[in-house]
């Protein structure tokens, strides 16, 4: 079980990742462009406003970032918004009346990213909301311009809550999407990859279809497992089993793109013993069965 520090390095790594590919600059891209709301892939624990920065940042959020007391209240929703997003998208309200969203990128059973978007009303501003809200600022010890501040507030975006609900559902459609890119990264980079670390991947790659198992591979590049299994950890962030089980994933993914060939069949060309470490092993990576898979497939083909 890695530690939390081990597991947030690698979720920031991920998403640096990610943010550098071409699917995700696209759909960012789009995403700002259709909707002119901002767009951000967030590692977990991350701790900075999500949106600073952004082409479609709001200009009030931005205002209300620049001060120490709201900036500590929209620090204290990402937080929040983030704990309860850990399965399933999740939107709250900020201290404005202003909607947060965060959906979960998960890969399998594990939580990796999340992406968000924002600042964002789902009603029309009116001026006894803006009054109320000056004097909750003013209360709080907020000095800022607030003629600024009530031209940025009424020019925040307005969507219904149907639009809003819609657009959360295609962000987490894309998120399966980079769900299944991370996968792929997990089993294919490798920032500075030492020569023992890269002969053991084509080791691999070579006899994934075998029984193959960790003493085998350490002994095919020179050295002891405990050395292998420690270097290799070190270098991919993956054990040698989960690894091992994610290439020959990959290997199954690419095999049933071909409508004709049988589940069973592309696990035991894969190296798969059973059908039942199959299946298991295939929903921990996916987060869904083969044939769930397989009709999700041919349903976008």
């Amino acid at each position: 079980m890695p530690t939390p520090e081990a597991r947030n390095k690698r979720s920031r790594a991920l998403v640096e990742q990610l943010k550098r590919s071409d699917i995700y600059r696209d759909y960012a891209k789009a995403f700002r462009e259709t909707t002119g709301l901002p767009f951000n892939l967030r590692a977990i624990e991350a701790f900075d406003l999500p949106h600073a920065g952004d082409p479609k940042e709001n200009p009030f959020c931005a205002l209300m970032a620049r001060t120490n007391q709201s900036c500590a209240a929209c620090l204290q929703l990402q937080r929040k918004v983030e704990e309860q997003a850990q399965m399933e998208p999740k939107t709250l309200r900020c201290f404005a009346g202003l909607c947060d969203s965060a959906v979960p990128v998960r890969v399998g059973d594990n939580l990796v990213a999340f992406l968000q978007t924002g600042q964002v009303l789902l009603h029309q501003p009116n001026k006894r909301e803006f009054r109320k809200l000056t004097r909750d600022l003013l209360k709080l010890g907020v000095e800022t311009d607030l003629k600024r501040l009530e031209e940025a507030y009424f020019q925040t975006r307005v969507l219904d809550r149907k639009q809003y609900e819609a657009m959360l559902r295609l962000l987490t459609v894309f998120a399966q999407h980079l769900a299944a890119l991370s996968n792929q990264l997990m089993v294919t980079a490798a920032p500075v990859e030492s020569p023992l670390v890269a002969r053991a991947k084509l080791y691999i790659s070579q006899h994934q279809d075998e029984e193959v198992s960790l003493r085998q591979v350490a002994a095919a590049v020179n050295t002891s497992a405990f050395y292998f299994c420690k270097m290799f950890k070190q270098a991919t962030g993956l054990t040698f089993t989960d690894y091992l089980a994610r290439t020959r994933i990959e290997k199954v993914k690419n095999l049933l793109l071909n409508p004709h060939k049988r589940i069973s069949e592309a696990a035991y060309e894969t190296g798969f013993q059973s059908l039942s470490q199959f299946n298991r092993v295939f929903r921990r990576v996916t987060g869904q069965s083969p044939t769930v898979w397989r009709a999700h497939l041919a349903q976008t083909g």
